[in-house]
Parts: structure tokens; sequence; C-alpha cells
């Protein structure tokens, strides 16, 4: 009988390119039918999971089927030049009764164990936030805020196919963008590049702006750039209310209301045009601010408001120099006693540094060498105070800094509040009037109330009982 006679089988199990090929293609067949039903199923996963399922198991599949007829092409020709006997019914149905037990024990070992495993550590945090370098301001800032135990596809992927499918495709780019090395410096907010996940559908998961919250008492802690870094706290009352349609959630979410806005630049930080509506009372007024027409307003692109409009930093914040300072030395990181050490602190975190070895090397010599020179008499008894303040500094620093991305001070705007940014004063500046002349408000008094003011000892502290346990943490 003629190689040419032979059943495609005979020649597809007597050369190994062709077997390669076989169990490369069934080995990714059945890593994609095992793991992609369960992600479609549950919630969407990890982006970067789209470059094991929908780049490198497709890669593997086309390989093996590449391979598969090279090797029967090869098989024949050795047949045709004698350097290869005939393969006969029996050799082959043996060669593929070896194969089939070979491959699935390796299909079931890396399927099980491999695959589900690379599965699991791409949905990881750490995989997020380490595997790609460009990553490294958002994971910093992630570790230190209050979602750290929240894994970060919870936030940033739609549950379902749809959530899916946009969270491969993100990461098809992403991916390119890195190897390409064409990302930008900084990485944009999702928010600029209007690639934000609905708040309905990660946020309001586990929060509810609906749910009435009340009043809650937000103390600032604040120290002077004199010699005993002066202690003084700022306490306000926050009207968050809630569902009722009172206090900040209420009047932006509350029943019935639905609020529109067009900004006129990527961070949507100017705002010239408010569409407010409350399907409860059939009230609509719309705000334009000063010098803008409805005409020009409507050409604007629109955003339905959301959480994340205000609360655009939830788990990536990052400090200012004088509220990181601050907080610090409230938190005892820094110690208070140590003259000048607010304004010096401030001083050194707001010089340029080219690296971030740099900055380890010049911020805690800073420190020391500003002690050794002003207050050599106290070095000897405070080096280790000394010490503790350069290190924390550096820590400061590092979590807010990063050079080789172009991320500083700043660099990533907060709405939440109204000092460090415009946040809420994009639209409550007392200048978006509707055609009857109603302002949005500035009125402090609608979102807080300031119960004491960079004072040293507030008296409401005493009444609450709570001034010995906020001093506990500034002993130092």
């Amino acid at each position: 009988m003629q190689d040419d006679d032979k059943p495609v089988l005979s020649f597809l199990t007597s050369h190994w390119l062709s077997m390669t090929g076989a169990l490369l293609a069934t080995v990714a067949g059945f890593t994609w039918l095992l793991a992609f039903p369960s992600l479609v199923r549950g919630h969407g996963t990890n982006p970067y999971i789209g470059i094991l399922l929908f780049v490198g198991v497709p890669s593997v599949l086309v390989l093996g089927l590449i391979l598969i007829p090279i090797g029967i092409w090869l098989s024949r020709r050795g047949v045709r030049n004698g350097l290869t006997p005939v393969p006969t019914r029996k050799s082959s149905l043996k060669r593929l009764a070896i194969f089939l037990s070979v491959a699935t024990v390796l299909n079931i070992v890396i399927v099980s164990q491999l695959s589900y495993g690379a599965i699991e550590h791409m949905e990881g945090v750490a995989f997020c936030g380490t595997s790609c370098h460009v990553m490294k301001p958002e994971f910093t800032a992630y570790q230190v805020s209050s979602h750290a135990k929240v894994l970060c596809v919870e936030c940033h992927v739609v549950p379902g196919a749809i959530g899916l499918l946009q969270s491969k495709m993100a990461g098809t780019r992403q991916l390119k963008e890195v190897v390409l090395n064409s990302y930008s410096r900084p990485i944009k907010p999702a928010m600029e590049t209007n690639r934000l996940v609905p708040a309905a559908e990660t946020c309001e998961k586990c929060h509810s702006a609906y749910q009435f919250t009340g009043a809650r008492v937000k103390v600032i802690p604040e120290y002077a750039a004199d010699e005993t870094n002066s202690p003084t706290k700022t306490i306000l009352t926050m009207m968050v209310g809630g569902g009722d349609g009172r206090g900040i959630h209420g009047a932006h979410f509350g029943p019935g209301i639905s609020m529109r806005y067009a900004a006129t630049d990527s961070t949507r930080e100017t705002i010239p045009w408010v569409e407010y509506r409350n399907t409860n009372t059939k009230a609509t007024r719309t705000y334009v601010a000063e010098g803008v027409t409805p005409g020009d307003a409507g050409k604007l692109k629109q955003y339905e408001m959301q959480c994340v409009d205000c609360h655009n930093r939830p788990a990536h914040t990052f400090q200012s120099v004088e509220r990181g300072v601050n907080r610090a030395m409230a938190l005892g990181r820094i110690p208070v006693s140590l003259p000048f050490i607010k304004k010096k602190a401030v001083e050194v975190l707001q010089a340029e540094y080219r690296s971030s070895e740099e900055a380890a090397q010049k911020i805690p010599a800073a420190i020391r060498d500003y002690y050794a020179a002003s207050y050599p008499s106290l070095v000897p008894a405070r080096s280790a105070d000394i010490e503790l303040a350069g290190t924390s500094l550096l820590t400061l620093y590092n979590e807010n800094v990063f050079p080789d991305l172009k991320v500083t001070w700043g660099t990533y705007r907060n709405n939440l509040g109204h000092t460090d940014f415009p946040g809420c004063f994009r639209c409550h500046d007392a200048a978006h009037n509707t055609a009857d002349q109603k302002t949005i408000t500035q009125d402090c008094s609608t979102c807080h109330e300031m119960v004491a003011t960079s004072e040293a000892s507030p008296e409401v502290l005493k009444t609450l009982g709570l001034e010995e346990r906020i001093s506990s943490l500034q002993k130092k």
C-alpha cells in the first residue's frame, strides 16, 4: 500500500512533531473550555487574564494546529524516501493509545494545577499591582487605603459577559502599550480616559447612597511651622444624610433625584452646565456657569452623575505634602516634639529628586543634617526620634511620588472636599445659575458645620470624651 493510501491518523501518530502539535492543541483547548465558563458565570475577572485566555491560550492552540500538518508532511516524506517504515494500523492505534493516555494525564495535571493556579494568581491583587511597573503608584496607594482587602477586579470590572469582554480588550491594550513602551506618564485615571466602570455595577454592590447615614464628626489635625509645631484641630460635622433627600448624599442621590453635567476638560474639573431632575416632584432645573449659554453647554460631552464623580480616589488616594505631614505627626510617626520638624518636613518633601533612589539617600540625611547643624546638643538624646522622622518622611514620599512615572504631589487630584483641589466647588461656586437666577449654593452649612476651626483644644472633644484618645496618638 502506498503511503498516500494510508489514513491521515497513521501519519498523525507516526511523527513526534505532529504528536506535539496535537498535545499543545488539546491542552490549550481544555484550558479554554474549563476556564471560560467560570469567567462568564462569575464576576468579571482581572483584565490581565485576557492575556492568558485571549492571547496566550489561542497562540498555543494555533501553534499546535500548525505543527500537526507539518508533522504529517514530514512523516509522509520520510516514508516516500524510505527513511521511515510505512505505518501499520496496529502500530498507529498503539501510538494513539499511548498518546491519549499521556495527553489525558498531562491535561489533568496542567489544567487542574498550573492553569487554575495561574488564573487564581492573575485574579489576585499582587498580580494587578506588581506585574506591570506602570501600576506601582496605584498599587502603593491601594495598599494603604481602606479598600486594601478588596480585590482590584471587584471595583474595576463589571460582572458578567460584557464586563469580561471589556476587561479582555483593556488587558490586551495595556499589554500592547507596555510592550511598545507607549503608555502615558503618568498613567491617566479611568475617569479621564472615559473607561470608568459604573459605580452602580461596582461601588454600590457594597455601599449605598440611598441609606440614611446622618451626620459624622471629622477631626482634622494641623501643625504650625513654628519651633514647637503648635498643634491645632479643625472639627467638622459632615451632613452626609442619605435616602430621604437631605444631606450631601440625599441632595445628590435621594429618591427620584438624578443629575447630569457637562465638562470642558478630560479631568472634569471645569463644569459649565448642570442639570437637576426630581421625578417625584417633577422639578427640573438647569444651571449654567457665568459666560456660558445653554447652547454652548449642549455641545459638550455630558455625564450622568455617580458616586465616583466626588469619590474619585476611593482606593488610590494620594496626599498633599501638608496633609501627609500633618497626618503622620498626628499618628506619632513623626515625633511632634522635635523642634521645627513640621517646617523642615514640608521643605524636604517639596524638594525635587531625580529618582526614588536619590530621595532614599537625601531625605533622611537632610533631617539628620538639619538637627546636627541647628540643634547639636539635641542629637545624642533624640537620635532615634530623628531617624524615625527621616524614615517616616521617606515612606510618605515613596507613597506619593514616583519620579520615573512622572507622578508627584498633586498629580492625581481628589474631588472629595475643596481645600487642595476644586472638588465640590466645581459646581458649588455660587456662579452656576438657572434662567430665573436660582444658584447652586456655596453655603458652608449646606454640607457641614464648622464646630471648631484651627483650635488648640476644642471644647467639643472634651464634651465627646475624645480629647485624651486623640492626644494619645501624639505622645511622641
